[in-house]
């Protein structure tokens, strides 16, 4: 199947990486529209980031990632000096965008740590130049993170299968191929048969915007349904897996998604379903302890009043919009990452993965 990339580096010529600008999606305009954003600013990948037209933790990463490498290429014909500090102030600019996605302070710091390291002979165009590079990097090894965490799920998983998923963690949401999706579309690619259930996901309808159409654009049968039905389709006996993504995953393995995760996990344990959290080992926070400890985003009361244009309630009522919830480890049955299927005790098994993982070098 084609893959989506949601976010990519463009360079002007096929010959280097530098000069070049950002590329991605305004997810903001699907399904009704598909529309690339082209830029070098960091302003506007921080508005991007904000306002979701980049959205999903890895793909949050990517984008701030090429926002900083985007800054140095700017500094290219000043000095080294000058290359360094802008990556300096762009990665602490971006760090303001969102609070909840640790892959975005993850990128941010890789992207650092890389300027930080540049030796004082090099020159800014080849020091802009690494930076891209590191960008591309991070972009590339997440791609091949979700193949993995694909590969690890679909065991999973069996033919003949229709499993539930929450928000999206597909491929709008990472580098390509996703990863609560990504055994989703490993089954497609063996030729299993397997089919979806997408929760809607209010108020922002991740689920019916984004999942089903990247479903449907694969061809992987995809039925959506508002959130609130979710426990009829689980009594119906009309699922038999729960797949969900993560923003940040603390070292206790408690997990912080999209608005209404947690509400799904409960369903599942009552009906007996096993409830998978897919996510790459850049989403775990072995410096959270628990899911107390996860800042949880709260958005503007527009998002929910003023859904897609249309008053839905007095605009003088009061309104509370977290975006995340936590679903405690014990509602887990197992988290999957690149490095393999993690189970309880997720202490000791995140500790390991976070060992073995190139992404905590940083």
């Amino acid at each position: 199947m084609q893959p989506i990339r949601p976010v990519v580096w463009v360079p002007d010529s096929p010959v280097s990486l530098v000069p070049g600008h950002v590329r991605m999606i305004d997810q903001t305009l699907l399904p009704v529209e598909l529309r690339y954003i082209d830029t070098v600013s960091t302003e506007t990948i921080w508005q991007a980031i904000r306002t979701l037209q980049v959205r999903g933790a890895p793909a949050i990463g990517i984008a701030a990632a090429m926002g900083v490498a985007a800054a140095a290429q700017e500094h290219r014909h000043t000095d080294l000096a000058g290359v360094k500090a802008a990556v300096e102030r762009a990665a602490d600019y971006l760090a303001t965008s969102r609070p909840t996605a640790v892959n975005l302070f993850w990128a941010l710091e890789r992207m650092r740590s890389t300027a930080r390291a540049i030796p004082n002979n090099v020159t800014p165009a080849n020091a802009s130049e690494q930076l891209v590079r590191e960008a591309v990097a991070i972009r590339d090894e997440d791609a091949a993170m979700c193949r993995a965490i694909g590969r690890h799920g679909v065991a999973l998983l069996h033919d003949d299968i229709t499993v539930l998923t929450h928000c999206n963690a597909g491929a709008l949401a990472t580098a390509e191929f996703g990863t609560a999706l990504a055994p989703i579309y490993t089954a497609h690619e063996r030729g299993w048969r397997i089919s979806v259930y997408s929760d809607e996901t209010r108020p922002l309808l991740q689920g019916s915007r984004l999942t089903a159409w990247e479903l449907t654009q694969a061809g992987i049968p995809t039925t959506v349904i508002c959130d609130n039905m979710a426990a009829q389709v689980m009594k119906e006996q009309r699922v038999q897996a729960v797949l969900v993504g993560a923003d940040r995953i603390a070292a206790n393995g408690d997990a912080a998604n999209k608005i209404g995760t947690y509400g799904v996990a409960l369903l599942a344990r009552a009906h007996n379903i096993p409830f998978y959290v897919l996510a790459p080992t850049s989403t775990l926070d072995p410096k959270t302890p628990d899911g107390s400890a996860i800042p949880i985003e709260e958005r503007m009361a527009e998002e929910v009043i003023h859904g897609f244009g249309r008053i839905t309630a007095p605009e003088t009522v009061h309104v509370y919009s977290p975006a995340f919830d936590v679903t405690p480890a014990e509602l887990i049955t197992a988290i999957v990452c690149e490095t393999g299927v993690l189970k309880p005790d997720y202490r000791k098994s995140i500790a390991a993965a976070v060992k073995a993982s190139k992404c905590h070098q940083f």
